[in-house]
């Protein structure tokens, strides 16, 4: 039988800025550790500490401009474009242009703070 999720939770978000973090399906709003799927929205200026991530994250830009820095390169991945960072590689996401970014993300397997492994 199919599993219907009448609405997203609010998740705090790390960073500078505020950022909005809709998840739709993961570990808090439908206790699914396979995989989690969340909207995000950052604001223009927004950075994140880097990260060295226990699971995959497939990110697909609907709005602006998400900056995606490796130890070995910088991306600008624009609306329509889509990112996928490894588990186990270093990788730190922003949105230093004008508007921010909305983009979705997709953890496999579902995105957790212990399981992150962000800078200090």
């Amino acid at each position: 039988m199919p599993t219907h999720i009448k609405s997203a939770t609010l998740i705090k978000s790390a960073g500078n800025k505020p950022k909005i973090i809709e998840e739709f399906i993961g570990r808090v709003n439908s206790d699914n550790e396979n995989i989690s799927i969340a909207k995000m929205k950052s604001p223009e200026g927004w950075v994140e500490p880097g990260q060295t991530p226990e699971f995959d994250e497939y990110t697909i830009v609907l709005n602006g401009i998400l900056k995606v820095e490796t130890r070995d390169e910088t991306f600008e991945v624009k609306a329509g474009e889509t990112i996928i960072a490894h588990k186990g590689e270093w990788v730190r996401y922003s949105s230093p242009f004008h508007g921010g970014a909305e983009y979705i993300a997709v953890c496999l397997p579902a995105f957790s703070p212990g399981t992150v492994h962000r800078d200090k």
